[in-house]
């Protein structure tokens, strides 16, 4: 763990490194910081999707979890400790040394660490199955602002509820999880199976929603990535001409492929998936192959923390818990087809995670949901502040377009898909996104106070100001969007 101080001089940055003592010694007591105007910011794997993680418009430090990533599992205990700084590539390699039978409910993404991804709930392609990453923790190791290290037991059971879900950020440094582990098969099959608008994605898309959170086992996931290519099927850049939307429906199924098939025959025959089309192989090699990398890739890749290629883009996020009309679809076809490199990144819901508590832990988002949809627009670096604007523009477009489509009352997003659009607020007089789920209204009593201790809240209203209070209406927020906009 490092300490990183950095001033801002004309929108550059410089900074110093500073080591801490090891994690047994260590004190993160943030007043000396305070004392010096600094800013504390925590980064854990660094892919907090507006980089708050690691950038601030005022002198801040930057306490870096990286090198916190030692990995304990008890295979006897069916748990291990992972520390903050450990990536989800890490944590599955070294479960898979001990026992080709365990796994654990977390992301797809190798490079993600396990600190901020738990926080947010955490899910991947077994959240049917189990239900969320936040669901399986059994203990944590946190410093709070005093210095102080605590435990389950010592930080009491408000804040460990709230932090199985709500975002650690608010409220102290993640050292460590104590995580349960699950049990998964020998043999699990992906496929994939790509459909264009000419070959009827739109009928398909349609029928998926109904078929995947509600009609399949739960050890079957079927999620969907949906963009635009040319009419070749190769990614499309730019220019409406020759350009077609293209929909991936992703399995990930706990068994084998012959019984992938045969529910697939059963409920979904029109997708047509045929044995050749699966790929078996142990659940953490699926993980490998889930993401294309080719078959027969050695597993260490998923020790590689830099695998994967940086990007420069904007995402947003929302639940859907009703079908989308094909009238729906169509537009938001239209949508995609006025962007360059859009994409649409789908979660099948429902099972185990419907079926827990939406106050268990500081997750809500359980019951009626059928599917979680991140909006995402890419574009390249290089490009000028004024391209930015416009792919941002755009996704704002497109945000709006969902409004009839989505959740309601309250609407609804993931934590871990931050988004700015949707409010910041001011903590000692200092611009933050809020470490809540987005759920407007409702997401403050989501994070500062368990359904069991609403005192917790008085105690921690007089340090929390809003930007602009919290609107419950359409209208309202939209203002607050637009509010936003000129803080960006």
């Amino acid at each position: 763990m490092l300490f990183e101080i950095f001033s801002v001089h004309h929108g550059c940055l410089s900074s110093a490194w500073h080591q801490p003592p090891p994690m047994s010694q260590t004190s993160l007591d943030d007043s000396s910081f305070k004392e010096h105007g600094f800013k504390v910011t925590v980064r854990s794997g660094g892919h907090d999707f507006e980089g708050l993680s690691y950038i601030s418009n005022v002198p801040f430090v930057l306490i870096d979890l990286a090198n916190l990533r030692k990995i304990n599992v008890d295979i006897e205990d069916n748990t291990a400790w992972v520390q903050a700084g450990a990536t989800l590539g890490e944590l599955y390699y070294r479960i898979a040394e001990k026992s080709p039978v365990h796994g654990f409910p977390a992301g797809a993404c190798p490079t993600v660490a396990v600190g901020g991804h738990i926080s947010g709930g955490g899910f991947g392609a077994m959240v049917r199955k189990y239900g969320v990453a936040a669901d399986y923790v059994l203990d944590a190791r946190l410093v709070n602002a005093n210095g102080e290290v605590l435990n389950r037991e010592t930080m009491g059971r408000d804040l460990f509820w709230a932090i199985r879900g709500g975002g650690v950020a608010s409220f102290g440094v993640l050292l460590a999880w104590k995580i349960k582990l699950v049990y998964v098969p020998p043999v699990v099959t992906i496929s994939l199976v790509t459909r264009t608008l000419e070959q009827g994605a739109t009928e398909l898309v349609h029928k998926w929603q109904s078929v995947a959170s509600r009609k399949v086992p739960r050890e079957l996931a079927i999620n969907l990535h949906i963009g635009v290519v040319d009419k070749n099927h190769s990614a499309a850049k730019g220019g409406l001409l020759g350009r077609t939307i293209q929909a991936t429906f992703q399995f990930f199924f706990l068994g084998p492929a012959e019984k992938l098939v045969q529910v697939m025959q059963n409920e979904f025959p029109e997708l047509g998936v045929k044995k050749q089309d699966c790929i078996e192989d142990s659940w953490v090699k699926s993980h490998i192959n889930f993401l294309g990398f080719p078959v027969g890739t050695p597993v260490d890749i998923l020790l590689n923390r830099t695998s994967f290629p940086k990007a420069t883009f904007k995402a947003k996020s929302d639940f859907v818990n009703k079908p989308i009309p094909k009238i729906g679809l169509e537009g938001i076809w239209n949508m995609l087809l006025k962007e360059e490199r859009p994409e649409l990144i789908i979660a099948t819901w429902g099972g185990k995670v419907k079926h827990i508590s939406e106050h268990k832990i500081a997750f809500p988002h359980r019951g009626r949901n059928m599917y979680l949809i991140g909006y995402v627009s890419n574009w390249d670096e290089k490009n000028e502040f004024t391209t930015s604007e416009r792919h941002i523009s755009w996704i704002r477009e497109l945000y709006d377009y969902m409004t009839p489509y989505v959740s309601k009352s309250p609407r609804t997003a993931f934590l871990n898909y931050r988004d700015l659009d949707l409010g910041k607020i001011t903590i000692n007089n200092t611009m933050a996104s809020p470490d809540f789920h987005s759920q407007l209204l409702t997401r403050l009593h989501v994070v500062f106070f368990s359904p069991d201790d609403k005192a917790t809240s008085k105690a921690l209203s007089p340090r929390v100001r809003s930007v602009n209070p919290y609107k419950s209406n359409e209208r309202d927020l939209l203002d607050e969007r637009h509010q936003t906009k000129k803080l960006l």
